[in-house]
Order: structure tokens, then sequence, then C-alpha cells
């Protein structure tokens, strides 16, 4: 069954338009709540069987106890890859950032543990070896968010400011970032996030999440969605070295971000 995952949705004008200005989208209802949670139990069990972590909170950095995560795990499940390469979603990326085609560039598994960790304000561009910015993730929570499980908070419009673009995430890019943001003016946008609600964020937004301050987890999978035609840059740092290495896998500056890990959705 599909459901929703491969029907396709036109967005309207107006909300493109706040796309753009804000640096973020939220969708409320964009995919069925039952299909969310039908794809969510094997995200999870997969998430769960592959994670490495197993140092207990308390004796963890501040990164990892934000989150435990597993990436490209389309590639571990057909049910996932179903999820994953959903038509429904890769079609709003694409109308968001106006291109006629968009690859995946990986998916990446996020399970916030009962009393996890905030996760520090960062931008997730600083990681990846692109030539633009063409790219956009989606952030699909597999159960409802309220505020105390550290729903994705956005600040409004910061994709416009360079500040805090040379800082991996961690606590000094929690503090510099977040105190940088509000003394700017740019609002942090925080809200719940009902079963079937998306959120959309372009790779220069900066964002964060609180701690899970419940007795459950907070389950999300999230897909990196990445113009067709990008082309692979330089990388900056060790970061986007590595990810030019494991994700895009036989590429080099100058070519196309096209590895067999990357088909066009």
């Amino acid at each position: 069954m599909t459901d929703l995952l491969d029907t396709p949705i036109q967005l309207s004008e107006a909300l493109v338009a706040r796309y753009h200005a804000q640096g973020f989208l939220r969708l409320p209802g964009l995919l069925s709540p039952d299909e969310v949670a039908r794809h969510g139990e094997e995200i999870t069990r997969l998430t769960l069987a592959l994670n490495t972590q197993t140092a207990p909170l308390e004796d963890r950095t501040t990164y990892d106890r934000a989150f435990l995560q597993v990436m490209n795990l389309w590639r571990r499940s057909e049910a996932v890859r179903r999820f994953v390469f959903g038509k429904r979603l890769a079609g709003v990326a694409a109308q968001l950032l106006g291109v006629p085609r968009v690859r995946l560039y990986h998916d990446q598994s996020l399970y916030k543990e009962p009393s996890g960790g905030m996760t520090p304000a960062h931008a997730d561009q600083y990681y990846w070896p692109f030539a633009s910015d063409r790219c956009v993730t989606a952030w699909v929570p597999l159960q409802p968010v309220p505020l105390e499980m550290g729903p994705l908070a956005f600040f409004s419009a910061s994709h416009r400011e360079a500040f805090g673009r040379d800082l991996e995430i961690s606590d000094e890019s929690e503090r510099r970032i977040s105190q940088a943001m509000h003394s700017r003016g740019y609002p942090l946008d925080e809200a719940p996030y009902a079963l079937g609600d998306v959120s959309f964020h372009g790779g220069w937004t900066f964002h964060r999440a609180g701690a899970n301050q419940s007795d459950q987890p907070r389950s999300v999978m999230t897909m990196i969605y990445m113009d067709a035609d990008m082309v692979v840059a330089s990388p900056t740092n060790g970061m986007q070295q590595n990810d030019l290495a494991q994700w895009l896998p036989g590429l080099a500056p100058g070519m196309k971000a096209a590895s067999e890990l990357n088909p066009v959705l």
C-alpha cells in the first residue's frame, strides 16, 4: 500500500513564498498518520538494531546524547525504501527548490531516547560538499512530538545569516548561534508536531531541538533532497570530506552529485 506516499500535491505560491521567506515550511497532515506509524515501526526497529552507541547517556558527548542515528536505511529494507522514495515528499522538495527533479542525498533516522539531550543549534549545509544551496531536508516524526519531547525548532529567516556557518554541531554552536540569532532578531519558531505533519528546511536554516523530557522515545525519519543537477564542491572541512566519501562515493569536485546512492526521486 502506498496511501499518500506517492500521491502528488501542488503547493500554492503562498506556501512556496513562505518557505523562501522563512527558510522552512511546516505542512500539517501531509502524510497519513496510519502510513507513517506503519513505516515508523520498521524504521525504529532497524535504527535500534543497527545503532552502535552503547554508552549510557551520562557518559556521552552533547552530540551523542541528542539522538541515536543511522543513515541510508532505504538500503536495508524494502518497506523503508518505499517510504524514503515516496514521490509526495520528493515532489514538495522539488517545488520548494524550484527545480524539476530532486535526488536523494541520504536518509537519516534520528532516535532521541527518553531523557535524551537537546540538539544544539546548527546549519546542516556545514556538512555537505555541495556547489549550491539547492537542498532541503524533510523532517518526519514517527509519533506525535509535543513540546516536552523536543520538536525541531527553526530560527525564522536565518538562512540569510552568514554568522555560524563555520560551526559544527556542539555546545559551542548552541551557545554562539542561539545568542546570535536572538540578538539579530531571528525568532525561534517552535511548535509541536502531530502524526502526519512534516517540515522542510533549507541547508543554511539554523535550527535546534530541545531535550526529550518525556519517558517515551522521539523517533524521526529525515530525507535530504538536492537538485538533480547538483554539482560536488571541493570540501571545506573534514566533515565534508567524510560526507563526500560516504554519501557520494566515487565522485570528485566538479562532477554531478549522482552516485549509485543518489537516485532521482
